[in-house]
């Protein structure tokens, strides 16, 4: 253990735990045996974490959380899985991250630079990409896949084996149960439906008028112009030799396992 840390002396750290230089670790907070913890990490007090879990650098963690904890899930007889997150996450009060299960890929996977707000939920399995916003009570279900920058707003809700793509937006209280691509605007209407696309968020991160407008262009395709999935599919086919970002929704698409929005 390095001397560097900070450790409260209510903490209960197993001596199995690997603790980088300049972690702090508040009061009555417990780290338990296979937790490694980057260098820089801020733990607050009443924090809890079981492993195998492995935290990178330079991440803030509030008090009450509880990261590791073993899958919700049935199907888990006790089989060794991990939680792993990456650096500069923020995670506030009563965040709750599960482990993974040893039929869902074994581990739970948060990259980098998210903010994971009060009381969200990441069930077992999921993989959240980077720069992504989950606001107040919203929750994955189990091997939710989540791409990069996306928000989901508060008491917002995922359905398991559900993906969303890249800049997208789940507005509040929505309930999604089929596959968002990359870019869309999720409302709420008892289940989630699709609103356009989130031009405000893309415009902040750099995107210029000629991308948002391809972006567009393939919306009105998919959800607008009254065809069906192949057919859409067809013309999205075309649009993507021009832009990238269609060549990403499409892929997208592709890949979905579940219904698509639509």
């Amino acid at each position: 253990m390095t001397q560097a840390a900070s450790i409260h002396p209510t903490a209960q750290v197993d001596p199995a735990a690997k603790i980088g230089a300049n972690v702090g670790i508040g009061a009555y907070s417990v780290i338990g045996a296979e937790v490694e913890i980057g260098d820089g990490t801020v733990i607050g007090p009443h924090v809890v974490i079981e492993g195998p879990t492995r935290i990178g650098r330079d991440n803030r963690i509030s008090q009450f959380a509880s990261i590791g904890n073993s899958p919700q899930d049935k199907k888990w007889e006790g089989e060794r899985t991990e939680l792993v997150i990456g650096d500069r996450n923020l995670i506030r009060e009563f965040v709750t991250i599960n482990r993974g299960t040893g039929d869902g890929g074994g581990i739970t996977r948060i990259g980098d630079d998210n903010w994971l707000l009060a009381y969200v939920h990441i069930a077992h399995d999921c993989q959240v990409g980077n720069h992504t916003v989950f606001s107040n009570y919203s929750a994955l279900a189990g091997h939710v896949e989540i791409g990069d920058w996306v928000i989901i707003s508060g008491y917002a809700g995922v359905h398991q084996f559900c993906k969303v793509g890249a800049h997208a937006f789940i507005a509040m209280g929505c309930l999604v149960g089929s596959d968002v691509p990359p870019f869309l605007m999720m409302a709420n209407e008892q289940h989630g439906r699709p609103r356009g696309i989130n031009s405000e968020g893309l415009k902040r991160r750099g995107f210029d008028g000629a991308r948002i407008s391809s972006i567009k262009r393939a919306y009105r395709t998919l959800y607008m112009a009254g065809l069906s999935l192949p057919e859409a599919r067809e013309q999205l086919v075309a649009q993507a030799e021009d832009s990238a970002d269609v060549r990403a929704m499409l892929d997208f698409i592709d890949r979905s396992e579940r219904a698509l929005a639509r």
